[in-house]
């Protein structure tokens, strides 16, 4: 089963079983990490579940939408790796995939 590697916001690494098919940010709340809200749900309306993104996977991500890159704009930890991982359908060839949870804005 692949993995998702998760660093919270203390710089703990953790890495957890990623099923296909969900997005980041449902694999992360689903394993317990308080620090992600992802308040819509996934509806790309809140910004909650900003998170940092390895570089090494960046350019296998699907693009950034006008939603999304509108929404990251109201955070002021975003950078040029930041994504929100409720756009972020998770698949097999991610495995290993490394996110860090954003700080809270």
């Amino acid at each position: 089963m692949p993995k998702l590697i998760v660093v919270n916001r203390s710089g703990e690494e953790t890495t957890v079983e990623a099923d296909s098919g969900l997005t980041v940010m449902e694999i992360i709340r689903d394993n317990g990490f308080d620090e992600l809200l992802a308040l819509c749900g996934g509806c790309c309306s809140c910004a909650t579940c900003h998170v940092h993104v390895d570089p090494d996977f960046a350019g296998s991500l699907p693009e950034m939408d006008e939603d999304e890159n509108d929404l990251l704009d109201s955070s002021d930890h975003r950078d040029e790796n930041s994504r929100l991982s409720c756009q972020i359908p998770f698949e097999d060839d991610l495995d290993g995939l490394k996110v860090t949870i954003a700080q809270e804005d």
